[in-house]
């Protein structure tokens, strides 16, 4: 294996290109280095990258040959050939082939990650070839852990073996326990097709509801609205109005708010929760259509009706989002209090109480921000809002005089959340502070507070070395070679299930690094270690920060930085948050590309740029992208004066900021960015800013 793998060197450019593209000259080239090294194992491995490229271009009969050629030297490879073959066999129509080639599957590869997957079309190709009962035998099996596929084609081969009762039951449950695959739709037209089976009961109601709540709870509001209505027909009168409020909800959510609107005034209100999620419904669909003083009004209607549901609480949030908006501060205050002095353990309760300690802040207020930044961190000290808390208690120390109590919780940031967006303030006033006093006059106080505020609980992480002796790690280094990613990093997971020791993050981010991938590199190593943002940058390996942070594109993003006089790791930092570095990113607003341009936006700045013959395609070119996008984003630093409200700007447009920054005065931007009321945009702000700071401690100067 260790040598097909140094032979195969050479192909993985090509093979790579060829499953990315698949075009005439990718097949060509990839075919050239297989028939020149079709004696040996990198022939193999060439050969099954252009079988599996012709394989997902659905031309089966043409990935017979070179899964055929592949066949004599596949060697460790040689049950993803095999499964290939017979896969591409049965689909051309070869039955017998397919069957032959799948028979002594299982004792040939008996460790392969295929046998499942074997099993599933060994099973297929038994039924194809007539002979549905040893379908049943083999797929009975190997149905835990449950997958779609297979109980569907069990549920064929149990009808196809005369035995249709078995097939309904294993069918039904497929339908009803995973409605969102693909698999579900089919075996909704096999059940018509049995409907008629002597002795089969209708599907129970709990089935029914089930499935219905799935699919809205997958956000398929259109199907769910067609399961509600099939089950208020047959809904007994206590179990109609949960359904009816279930319905609404759908059709909200799918654009019929008409039709929701007029089931709402159909329902019977049987409970005080019945009647809350009644007058819910209706609010949200007063804010969706900007009516919020209707809205307002049905909040109090929730808090008559039932002042301790949940639904109350959900409702109350908004209530304080809209004055907020309205710059209606005191209301704000109200709601937000009202959520923690009604709901002290709910969810939204940590949240509630920052907001309205944020606006006592804003509002002058002191002692009322104090004791509640306090009772902040006392209260809530895991919350997301519990740094902030920390650094504006420590700013109102420092307006105070008291610079030993606002260092000591300087301190508790740098030490608990070092590279959140607050860790270098915090940094930079704690040691502004300390040179003020140096050498101290007293001893500092201790502050019992702070202890409320846990430890970071994330054990050191050390790089191993991916075990170069686990064959599964050698066959995973083969099938990059043949540019069979997906392949190989089944085949590393699988050996980290065998070997001990934390290699596999970092190597699985490598693969995807070394093709470009950049974001499922992050998102990987995100998973892997979420509090890395807290951490200082010797706690973790350098390759986790480096592909935590990459430097893609960087000739260029640095050119086109440089030309438009912006910091290359600030325009890094914002391509991190919007698109991870993925080129081919599409926003669901139709953003494109590295920085997320929008087409008009695109064709703007093209004309400024005067770059002729423009098209939003070219958006997927980085250079493009980058030009463009930099220019984009210095002309919104002009507008506004600053990094933050042209970040702000660039997530929420130009007119929202202007208006935030008439809100008030704001002792510096600090205290701007926190004020930003759209909890995306604040987040996305801070994210950006505390990145770029990462960005500077790991390469120094750009």
């Amino acid at each position: 294996m260790h040598q097909a793998f140094v032979a195969s060197a050479t192909l993985k450019p090509m093979a790579r290109q060829l499953l990315q593209d698949r075009t005439p000259q990718a097949y060509t080239g990839v075919e050239t280095f297989a028939r020149k090294h079709s004696a040996e194992d990198a022939g193999s491995l060439a050969w099954l990258a252009l079988g599996y490229a012709h394989f997902i271009d659905r031309d089966y009969a043409k990935a017979v040959d070179p899964l055929s050629r592949a066949k004599p030297h596949a060697g460790d490879i040689g049950d993803y050939v095999a499964y290939y073959l017979a896969a591409s066999y049965l689909q051309s129509g070869r039955t017998p082939e397919a069957v032959a080639a799948l028979s002594a599957f299982d004792e040939t590869f008996p460790q392969s990650l295929m046998l499942r997957d074997a099993h599933v079309l060994y099973a297929s190709a038994l039924l194809t070839d007539n002979r549905p009962k040893d379908a049943v035998a083999l797929l009975e099996k190997d149905r835990e852990p449950i997958r779609s596929d297979l109980e569907l084609l069990l549920g064929r081969a149990y009808a196809a073996a005369g035995e249709p009762a078995k097939a309904v039951t294993v069918l039904r449950h497929l339908y009803f326990t995973m409605p969102v695959s693909f698999e579900a739709t089919v075996a909704q037209a096999e059940l018509q097709k049995l409907a008629s089976t002597p002795g089969i009961s209708p599907p129970a109601f709990a089935e029914q509801k089930s499935r219905a709540d799935l699919l809205a709870h997958a956000k398929k509001f259109a199907e769910a609205a067609d399961a509600y209505r099939d089950l208020l027909r047959d809904a007994a009168a206590p179990d109609r109005p949960s359904i009816q409020l279930a319905l609404a909800e759908a059709l909200h959510h799918s654009g019929h708010d008409r039709d929701a609107k007029q089931l709402l005034d159909s329902v019977q209100i049987t409970s005080p929760e019945i009647a809350a999620e009644k007058l819910y419904d209706l609010g949200e669909m007063q804010r969706a259509a900007n009516q919020d003083d209707a809205f307002l009004q049905t909040v109090a209607d929730i808090r008559q009706a039932a002042p301790t549901s949940p639904w109350l609480e959900q409702a109350l949030l908004y209530a304080g989002n809209i004055y907020l908006l309205r710059h209606d501060y005191d209301k704000a205050i109200a709601a937000y209090r009202e959520i923690e002095l009604r709901f002290p353990n709910g969810p939204r309760s940590p949240y509630s109480h920052w907001k309205a300690a944020w606006l006592s802040f804003r509002q002058g207020r002191t002692a009322d921000a104090k004791t509640l930044f306090e009772q902040q961190i006392a209260l809530y000290p895991e919350s997301n809002e519990v740094v902030a808390a920390l650094y504006w208690r420590a700013r109102l120390a420092e307006e105070d005089g008291d610079a030993i109590m606002a260092g000591a919780f300087y301190q508790k940031i740098i030490d608990r959340f070092r590279n959140y967006y607050y860790g270098p303030s915090a940094r930079e006033r704690a040691a502004k502070l300390k040179a003020a006093d140096d050498p101290p006059k007293t001893d500092p106080p201790h502050y019992a507070i702070l202890d409320r505020v846990p430890p970071l609980n994330a054990a050191p992480i050390t790089q191993d070395a991916a075990p170069e002796d686990n064959l599964r790690v050698q066959k995973a280094r083969l099938l990059e070679n043949g540019g069979l990613l997906d392949f190989a990093v089944r085949e590393l997971k699988a050996a980290a299930e065998e070997e001990k020791g934390s290699w596999l993050p970092a190597e699985i981010a490598r693969m995807y690094i070394d093709v470009g991938r950049y974001d499922i590199a992050v998102e990987t190593l995100k998973r892997a270690v979420p509090s890395y943002f807290a951490v200082d940058l010797s706690a973790l390996p350098r390759s986790y920060w480096e592909a935590l942070f990459p430097k893609p594109y960087w000739t260029d993003l640095k050119k086109f930085s440089s030309d438009n006089a912006l910091d290359p790791y600030m325009v890094a930092s914002l391509i991190r948050q919007e698109s991870e570095f993925n080129p081919n990113a599409v926003s669901n607003k139709n953003a494109l590309g590295l920085m997320q341009l929008l087409p008009r936006v695109g064709k703007g700045v093209a004309k400024q740029e005067k770059l002729k013959h423009f098209s939003p395609q070219q958006l997927f070119t980085p250079a493009i992208n980058l030009q463009l996008g930099t220019r984009y984003f210095r002309s919104m630093v002009d507008q506004f004066g600053g990094f933050e409200y042209a970040l702000a700007a660039y997530n929420a447009g130009d007119d929202r900021v202007k208006d935030w920054q008439a809100a008030g005065k704001y002792r510096d931007i600090q205290e701007f960015v926190e004020s930003i009321p759209f909890t995306e945009t604040r987040e996305y702000v801070q994210a950006i800013m505390r990145n770029a700071n990462v960005y500077r401690q790991l390469y120094g100067a750009p």
